[in-house]
């Protein structure tokens, strides 16, 4: 059987083989996606640290559904943006083969852990290492909570300091040289965006003025009548 456990806090992740013969691996038996599991049912070498299963798959690769009480399989109607199914159309269900969420050891392959908390001990590739993020966030509302930024009741002034903590990262070309990129971040005021609704607001009111301009004379011309 396979573990594949993730550290969000570093950022790093490690797959590990235990043999199914492993008598600790029992304790999985009857346990659902979202529960908790002490690290020796891995190994001694994580005892110490408790780990959240998010998912797995049993021998024939058929992926653990969350909400599907049970140990075996079922068939699903699944809708697009379901686990296990990629829609082609817009609109398009499918009946699809899952296995439930409670786990049973004999069938299972791989579980699919998250730490949750660590022991005493490091874990080589788990633990030990930080790996950065490469890209920031993109969206302009989730750069403000990353950095503490005010949210609400903004000014011209306050969004546009955003910009300064857009997340940047150097990309290596082919041809050797090194070169400044960022994300396009979505959401961000700017002073062509502030221009764009003021040219858009005055051209709103013209036509309502224009538009009561020929009501009005549309008023006069039936009064003569």
């Amino acid at each position: 059987m396979k573990f594949n456990i993730s550290n969000p806090a570093a950022g790093t992740n490690l797959s590990v083989s235990v043999d199914d013969d492993q008598t600790t691996l029992s304790l999985l038996n009857g346990k659902r996606i979202s529960s908790e599991i002490p690290g020796d049912v891995i190994g001694p070498e994580y005892a110490g640290y408790i780990f959240r299963i998010t998912g797995g798959n049993d021998k024939q690769g058929f992926p653990l559904m969350q909400g599907v009480l049970t140990n075996g399989r079922a068939r699903l109607l699944l809708q697009p943006g379901s686990k296990a199914f990629r829609a082609k159309r817009d609109g398009q269900m499918k009946r699809k083969m899952v296995r439930g969420c409670i786990l049973h050891k004999p069938t299972l392959s791989c579980v699919s852990l998250v730490l949750v908390q660590k022991g005493e001990a490091e874990i080589a590739g788990l633990t030990d290492a930080n790996v950065p993020r490469t890209l920031g966030p993109k969206r302009a509302s989730k750069i403000r909570k990353l950095f503490s930024l005010p949210t609400r009741k903004l000014s011209k002034e306050d969004q546009m300091v955003v910009c300064r903590y857009v997340i940047r990262h150097d990309k290596v070309r082919a041809n050797g040289k090194a070169e400044s990129r960022a994300p396009k971040v979505q959401r961000l005021v700017t002073d062509r965006v502030y221009k764009h609704k003021l040219r858009q607001r005055e051209l709103k009111l013209k036509q309502l003025a224009s538009t009561r301009a020929q009501a009005a004379a549309f008023a006069k011309t039936e009064a003569r009548k």
